[in-house]
């Protein structure tokens, strides 16, 4: 018997991003679709079935888990930051410097010139077990 696609589900592990608070429109969505890419670049069991249509389009499968987008200031990025590298939770970032680079090897390049406690950080992306992420995120805002 398979489940009613109406059932409560209540997922195991949990995806947090966390964008800084100052950020114009278009980064913050920006930022949100890079950072869930390397979640699901790094857990790709998290990816769901592909979808389709009545018609019996095809339509690529998306996150099988809801993502919960959070905001704050520098300090509370810097805060999830040394939470999350200290639980040693899955962590993508995104970086200030990242905005003014091209391509993938640039990005790559503006993170590895700045140590730790130093990056810009304008968002970050976790995951893990639910509580873990909880606890790590406690302290940013649902963002708007």
């Amino acid at each position: 018997m398979s489940e009613s696609p109406d059932a409560p589900v209540r997922f195991e592990t949990k995806i947090a991003v966390v964008l800084r608070d100052d950020l114009e429109p278009w980064q913050a969505l920006n930022v949100t679709a890079f950072l869930t890419s390397g979640i699901t670049a790094a857990r790709p069991e998290l990816v769901g079935e592909p979808y389709a249509d009545a018609d019996g389009t095809p339509y690529l499968p998306l996150l099988g888990q809801p993502v919960v987008v959070l905001s704050g200031g520098a300090d509370a990025l810097a805060t999830v930051h040394r939470r999350a590298v200290s639980r040693e939770l899955d962590l993508a970032i995104y970086t200030r410097e990242m905005f003014s680079t091209g391509h993938d090897a640039a990005n790559r390049a503006a993170v590895r010139a700045v140590g730790r406690d130093d990056l810009d950080l304008v968002g970050v992306a976790v995951h893990g077990a639910r509580n873990a992420v909880d606890r790590t995120v406690k302290g940013a805002v649902l963002h708007r």
